[in-house]
């Protein structure tokens, strides 16, 4: 492609970086300044657009690089830190998201077990799980990738170093080790997607038991923002991981790859800030104590 046809593409995803960038980092901001917002629920929504935050980075910059640039070369070294990067984000992720099911579950089926259990010294060891997990199984699907010998021409067909086209690029067999990969994707994506199932399912119990109509709608809109959320990260990761190989298609991965690596963390707090109205009343808040700060 020529520059003047990258040139668009790459204004495009600067404007939804940067806008990913300000509207994660608001939700940041507004969890850490506000008192109204420093339940258990918050929090992991707070760690959720940290995640987001550089989970975009890890990408973006380098493809925006590499719109503009003729030199689109990646070091051996730098592609398997990228890697390691996204898969550990994408797998705190999937972890997060499920935390964030289990503690719905708690405040609406639970409410008066709620304060004891989701205490801040368990949301914290929470989220340290989460991290940590993810931490330790990038480390395992990244080092089984790149253990393989590469003889070259090292010509990745994509715009990040993701596992598909990177595991194409190795001069050895590598069944044992997509077979290896495709268990640790299956436990990553199946075991919280469960967890999030059962919780879920035990929540549309509680809620139709409810009598009062107010806390019904005040728990549908927080649990409708988490489940748009989880349908859209676990629908593309599922799609993209756990699908056959006779199936893989080069266009179709670039297009969910772009989905869930720069679109995802742009919608993530629009979802929530919409559908939440302590959100809403806080972000009001902000707005209104920078136009007297102006004035």
């Amino acid at each position: 492609l020529s520059f003047y046809v990258r040139l668009p593409f790459f204004i495009l995803f600067l404007f939804i970086y940067l806008f990913t960038l300000s509207g994660n980092g608001i939700v940041v901001y507004l969890v850490n300044s506000d008192p109204c917002l420093s339940s258990p629920m918050y929090f992991f929504l707070c760690n959720l657009s940290t995640l987001e935050i550089v989970y975009s980075s890890v990408v973006v910059p380098k493809m925006l690089v590499n719109l503009l640039s003729e030199d689109k070369r990646i070091s051996f070294h730098g592609c398997a830190l990228q890697m390691f990067l996204f898969l550990f984000l994408g797998t705190t992720e999937c972890l997060l998201l499920a935390v964030m099911a289990y503690d719905r579950f708690m405040a609406i089926c639970r409410p008066l077990r709620y304060t004891l259990i989701m205490c801040r010294r368990r949301c914290m060891q929470f989220s340290a799980f989460t991290w940590w997990s993810g931490v330790i199984l990038s480390l395992i699907q990244t080092t089984l990738i790149f253990i393989q010998p590469f003889c070259g021409p090292n010509v990745i067909d994509h715009f990040f170093c993701d596992i598909p086209p990177v595991l194409k690029l190795a001069c050895a067999d590598t069944y044992l080790n997509e077979v290896c990969i495709f268990s640790v994707c299956v436990a990553i994506l199946l075991a919280p997607f469960l967890l999030i199932l059962s919780s879920y399912s035990q929540i549309l119990f509680t809620l139709l038991k409810m009598s009062s109509v107010e806390n019904r709608k005040k728990a549908y809109s927080t649990c409708v923002s988490h489940l748009t959320s989880v349908t859209l990260f676990y629908g593309t990761a599922s799609f993209m991981y756990l699908r056959p190989r006779s199936l893989y298609s080069l266009e179709t991965d670039r297009f969910l790859a772009l989905f869930y690596s720069v679109v995802t963390p742009l919608l993530n707090p629009l979802i929530y800030s919409l559908r939440n109205q302590e959100v809403k009343n806080a972000l009001v808040k902000l707005f209104k104590e920078i136009s007297i700060t102006c004035h």
